[in-house]
């Protein structure tokens, strides 16, 4: 691991803070004086300014099936806040945005890096949703969400959608507009009913019941390393 994302991920500091305490000098690893690209291998003993600083940060990852009425925020004045609704050991935070209205899956990481990976719209990761709206989903209805809507000042990217129910729908975007899906509903004059989000790229949903959580597998946090380091 090289040296900067070491130190940031005890969480002392950015890596470009960290860049800068290596190049005055301040940080040794193994009684030696650090430069930038220095690596540290597990056992190295890491000091900055002669004081030895801790192991990397063990990395949380959780999945959680989020109720409606749960705000996606780590502010802790805001009732019924997603972090207290958690009530995890570590600082945990939501990787996006799922609207207050909406349920389903949502990411809490305390690891930074990927949370940016994930955001960044450009890098076109998956999330689907199942859809229920207040009238019958027609061809011309589905032809026009998947080609693009205006919204916000823009034109949203095409994205897959399929009928599966009189008035039931599945979405796959690429993207995270702000009420994305039910400003593209209400373009068609649809009302949304019920919005659940069901995957997260290589994450799915599953069996987890509403306002429950879980760790991510191995294979799963692998896998969802694999996608945004690819992104």
């Amino acid at each position: 691991m090289r040296l900067n994302k070491f130190i940031s991920e005890t969480g002392m500091s950015s890596r470009r803070e960290a860049d800068g305490w290596i190049e005055s000098g301040r940080v040794s690893v193994n009684g030696q004086v650090a430069t930038l690209g220095t690596k540290v291998e597990e056992g190295d003993v890491v000091c900055v300014d002669g004081r030895r600083i801790g192991a990397a940060k063990h990395h949380v990852y959780i999945a959680l099936n989020k109720p409606v009425g749960v705000t996606s925020t780590t502010e802790r004045d805001v009732p019924g806040n997603i972090v207290d609704f958690v009530g995890h050991r570590e600082r945990i935070f939501p990787i996006g945005r799922l609207d207050k209205d909406s349920e389903g899956l949502i990411l809490l990481t305390n690891h930074g890096d990927i949370v940016n990976g994930i955001l960044r719209s450009e890098n076109d990761h998956e999330k689907e949703y199942i859809v229920t709206v207040d009238r019958p989903v027609t061809p011309i209805f589905l032809n026009g969400m998947a080609s693009g809507v205006r919204i916000l000042g823009t034109v949203t990217k095409p994205c897959r959608i399929r009928r599966t129910g009189p008035a039931t729908f599945h979405i796959i975007l690429t993207q995270g507009l702000n009420r994305q899906i039910r400003r593209m509903c209400s373009f068609f004059g649809y009302k949304v009913v019920r919005l659940q989000r069901v995957r997260i790229m290589n994450i799915e949903l599953g069996g987890l019941r509403t306002g429950q959580w879980r760790e991510l597998t191995a294979a799963e946090v692998k896998g969802l390393i694999k996608e945004v380091d690819s992104g």
